[in-house]
């Protein structure tokens, strides 16, 4: 089939912020592929938790991807889901596994195939911590669930492009030599998933 649509749904690190580019890592895998007839709509949002995007994903991607394509979306969050704010993290991490266990089983129910991306290390010890141990977490849900999973956390921690530029911005998001580091890390199972029909 020509008509291959794909949603990249997820937080800050989907829709890029940081890249003075503009591409983000999910631009870069789009852009990178040869595959023929491919459509892809990017539905980062900022701030949001796994939480808020379990409420909206199936919502936004139902127009983008009619019956009569290919539909696939790429899932990637949690980092939001580790911030502690009024002395809690925003989203507890049984709640997060939860919730990423729900879109996978909801995606899988309306016949589109889906991958996901992990949550990348930020420049806050505490926090990475918290992340390291959802992104083991999001691993075994996706492994139950035969979906394939991009787990990029623990690269990323020692990768020196991604921590220079997370340092030199706001603390969180790279430029854009972090997110082409990112993009070529997810590149290997992104060719795979995208080429098998």
């Amino acid at each position: 089939m020509n008509d291959v649509r794909v949603c990249f749904v997820g937080d800050s690190f989907v829709a890029g912020v940081g890249d003075s580019e503009y591409l983000g890592w999910a631009g870069r895998l789009a852009a990178g592929t040869a595959r023929a007839g491919l459509t892809a709509y990017n539905l980062g949002v900022r701030r949001q938790t796994s939480s808020e995007i379990r409420d909206r994903w199936l919502g936004e991607c139902t127009p983008r991807l009619p019956s009569g394509c290919e539909g696939r979306v790429v899932f990637s969050f949690g980092v939001n889901d580790t911030t502690v704010e009024n002395g809690s993290v925003r989203v507890d991490p049984a709640r997060s596994v939860e919730n990423l266990a729900a879109v996978l089983k909801e995606c899988g129910s309306v016949g589109w195939r889906a991958l996901v991306v992990g949550p990348p290390p930020i420049a806050d010890v505490g926090q990475n911590e918290r992340t390291a141990r959802l992104d083991r977490s999001f691993a075994d849900v996706c492994l139950g669930a035969g979906v394939p999973y991009v787990a990029v956390f623990a690269e990323l921690s020692g990768n020196a492009v991604w921590a220079e530029e997370v340092r030199n911005g706001d603390g969180a998001h790279p430029d854009s030599g972090g997110y082409r580091e990112l993009a070529e890390l997810t590149r290997p199972a992104w060719d795979t998933w995208i080429a098998d029909s």
